[in-house]
Parts: C-alpha cells; sequence; structure tokens
C-alpha cells in the first residue's frame, strides 16, 4: 500500500508537470507561428500592392512595359514574382534560370486573382515558411492581368525552430529537477502514513502502548494526533479491563474456593458455621452473576444489540427507583426524595432507563454521608424532559471528571470494590 501509494503521488505530479510543460511547448510555438503568418500575409500583400500600383497605369500589359514599370519598384526580397496577362501568360518573372517568360502560369492564386480576389497562403514546413500572395491588375475596372509573389523564408523558420529547441531543452530539466522532487515529496509524505499504517497494525496485534510520532501541523499530524488519543483511551480501558478481571472476577472465585475448602478439610463441622459458610458461597455466586450480566451487557451494547424502544414514563421509573432504594437509604441515614416538577415520556427502553435511574440513585447513597441528601427531580418545558440525581456526599474529584465514562474506572478503587459495581 506504502509503494503503491507513493507511485500514485509520483505519478500525479509527474502527470501534472507533463501537462504544463506540453502547455508550454505548443502556447509560444502556435502563437509565434501565427504572429508570423500575419506578418507575412502583411508585408507580402504590401509588396505586390506596390507592384500591382506600379502596374495600373498601363492600358495594356506587355513584356517590355512590365519590366520598365517594374525596375521602378525597390528590392523586396521576395524569392520570385511573376506578372501575367489577362489569359494567364507570363511578361515578367524573376526569376534568373528556367524562367517562364512567355509560358502561361495556371497556379491557383494567380487563377483567382484574375478573377478579380485578393489571394495570400502562407504554410510552415520543411524548416522553412512558404508565403504566396496574389493580386489583380485593374485598368478602368477591367482585370488586365495579376501579380504574384512567392516567398520562401528560413531565417524566421530558424528563429521558430530554435526556440522550440530551447523549449525543449528547458522542459527536459525541468522534467527531471521536478520528477526528482515529486518522488522526493512523495516519499515524505508517504512515509508518514507508513508511520501511522504502522502504528495501527502494531496496536492491532496488542501494542496499545505504541503511538504514532508524526511530525508536522497538517492534516496529517492531526489523524496521529486523534489516533494517539484513541489510542490513549483504549490503553486506558484495556488496563482498566486487566484489572477489572484480575480482581473483581478473581476475588468471588477465591472466596467461594477458600469457603468451600474450608467446608471440605473441616471435619465435624457444625451445622450453624455449615450454613454460615455456604450462606457467604451464596453471595459471593450472586455478586459473580451480577459482574457477568453487566459484561454480557456490555457485550451486546456493543454488538448494537439494543433493545426495542417505546414511550416510557419518567415519573414511574423515578417512583419505583425511590421505593426499592429506601430502605438501603435509611440505612446509611440519608434522606432520599423525589420531586416531580412536571410529567414527562421519553422513546427508550423501560429497562435501561430503570438501570440509569437506579445506578445514579445508588451510587448517590453509596458514596453520601450520614445526614446527607439524595434528591432525584424531573422537570422540562413541553420540548424536553430534564431528569437530575444530586446528592451532597464525597463527589468525584476534578482530575477524574473526564474519565467518569471510561469502562471498568474507578475513582476510589478501594473502596469502589468493597462497594461491589462494575
Amino acid at each position: 500500500m506504502h509503494a503503491s501509494l507513493q507511485r500514485k503521488f509520483s505519478f500525479s505530479y509527474i502527470a501534472i508537470i507533463l501537462a504544463v510543460l506540453i502547455l508550454l511547448n505548443t502556447y509560444p510555438l502556435i502563437t509565434s507561428e501565427n504572429l508570423t503568418f500575419r506578418s507575412k500575409q502583411s508585408s507580402l500583400q504590401g509588396s505586390v500592392s506596390v507592384m500591382v500600383t506600379a502596374l495600373s497605369g498601363l492600358e495594356e500589359l506587355s513584356e517590355e512595359n512590365v519590366a520598365g514599370a517594374m525596375t521602378l519598384v525597390e528590392e523586396t526580397g521576395i524569392s520570385r514574382v511573376l506578372v501575367t496577362d489577362a489569359s494567364g501568360r507570363v511578361l515578367y518573372d524573376t526569376r534568373e534560370t528556367d524562367g517562364a517568360i512567355g509560358r502561361y502560369a495556371f497556379y491557383t492564386e494567380l487563377v483567382q486573382a484574375l478573377r478579380g480576389e485578393d489571394v495570400f497562403y502562407t504554410e510552415f514546413s520543411d524548416k522553412a515558411f512558404k508565403s504566396r500572395a496574389a493580386s489583380p491588375v485593374i485598368y478602368h475596372s477591367q482585370t488586365i492581368g495579376a501579380v504574384y509573389a512567392y516567398e520562401y523564408d528560413t531565417e524566421q523558420a530558424e528563429l521558430l525552430l530554435s526556440l522550440q529547441r530551447n523549449l525543449l531543452t528547458i522542459s527536459a530539466v525541468v522534467l527531471v529537477f521536478a520528477g526528482g522532487i515529486s518522488v522526493l515529496l512523495s516519499r515524505v509524505l508517504t512515509r508518514r502514513f507508513g508511520v501511522l499504517t504502522d502504528a495501527i497494525r502494531k496496536m492491532r496485534e496488542g501494542s496499545y502502548s505504541h503511538r504514532a510520532e508524526v511530525g508536522g501541523h497538517d492534516e496529517i499530524s492531526e489523524l496521529a494526533a486523534e489516533f494517539n488519543d484513541m489510542a490513549d483511551r483504549l490503553q486506558t480501558t484495556e488496563d482498566a479491563r486487566r484489572r477489572f478481571g484480575s480482581h473483581e472476577l478473581k476475588t468471588p472465585l477465591a472466596g467461594i474456593r477458600l469457603l468451600s475448602d474450608s467446608i471440605l478439610q473441616t471435619e465435624n463441622m457444625d451445622a450453624q458455621t455449615v450454613r454460615e459458610f455456604v450462606g457467604d458461597i451464596e453471595q459471593e455466586s450472586e455478586r459473580l452473576a451480577r459482574i457477568t450480566e453487566n459484561l454480557l451487557r456490555l457485550t451486546r451494547l456493543d454488538s448494537g444489540m439494543l433493545p426495542e424502544a417505546q414511550r416510557v414514563d419518567l415519573s414511574s421509573v423515578m417512583a419505583r427507583v425511590v421505593r426499592m432504594l429506601r430502605l438501603v437509604a435509611e440505612e446509611k441515614q440519608v434522606d432520599l426524595s423525589c420531586e416531580i416538577r412536571r410529567e414527562g415520556q421519553t422513546l427508550a427502553s423501560e429497562d435501561e432507563i430503570h438501570e440509569i435511574i437506579y445506578n445514579l440513585t445508588e451510587n448517590a447513597i453509596k458514596y453520601n454521608r450520614p445526614g446527607g441528601f439524595v434528591k432525584l427531580l424531573l422537570a422540562g418545558d413541553e420540548k424536553d424532559c430534564l431528569l437530575t440525581v444530586s446528592d451532597n456526599g464525597i463527589g468525584i474529584p476534578e482530575g477524574d471528571m473526564p474519565r467518569i465514562f471510561d469502562r471498568f474506572y474507578r475513582v476510589d478503587k478501594m473502596r469502589s470494590r468493597a462497594a461491589g459495581g462494575t
């Protein structure tokens, strides 16, 4: 998983970099090529326009008067210039060898120009810009000929090719550098995930004391902090569970064994003593049964096996709890009272509601002092019910408050064990 995640991060970074580099290598070139095309069109059509202007004063085009008119045109650097009459016969050609004077030219651009159109074409191929332009020569609204210009430019093409080579070189350097950085960053990132994964694996194997040491102040460090906090709670619960198993379960079992061994090993034990010992064994058995039932109930709650909810009248449950614990309160010399300011119902399990109120009230009586009080109060409004169990007993220290809902946790372990409960 670690290697796979690292590859995914590396490939993602490299893919993004490649996309940026492709854009870097295409957009400037396309833009430069388009700018060159427009520049070629402007300059070449401008040169052709000058030649057409020089010829437009002639009534009829011939080889002699065209050559004379063209000598007045300044050198433009155009690769080849053709002038034809209205039939397409070449009257003027700047090519010194293999000229086309006297022949008929059927270039597409010339045909379109003889129809009265201004034409321009350009392309970039074979490491050169190849541009063609043609315009009609008009005298008194009649097309008497056409001018065709062809330009073969390798200098501008070399500049564009040089730009392309430079961009490729820069892209290669950036790709190597950024690829190395992306691999390094992905390793750093996935290594932190690896630390967290290793901590989870060790906790799964039972090492609750292991913690994920992940530095930084980002989401991964927050995740590691949450994991460590969960590990602290699990370790606390596990320690409490072990202490609970070693003391709460072993103590009644040890008592039962000791009492039964005493009965078996003592000869001629009188019936009264045997009866007392058997009574003690019964009490220890009941205590063990209560602890076992609590553990089974905890297991059912963990597995989601909750009883079906129903509407429960809280005042009747409170009254039943007070009746059950009245004698216990009198024995402890604790004043137990119940006040109902507003009748209320809640959607829950009656057994669970009873256990909650019973446990709170019983604990308030157990950990009280002679002359103290325990008060049950039911209040609220039309929407909510508020049930309060208050007392003036020994209370819970502030330092233990955050842990009162931890499983098997006891504030005063010796006294709590003597009082019973889980």
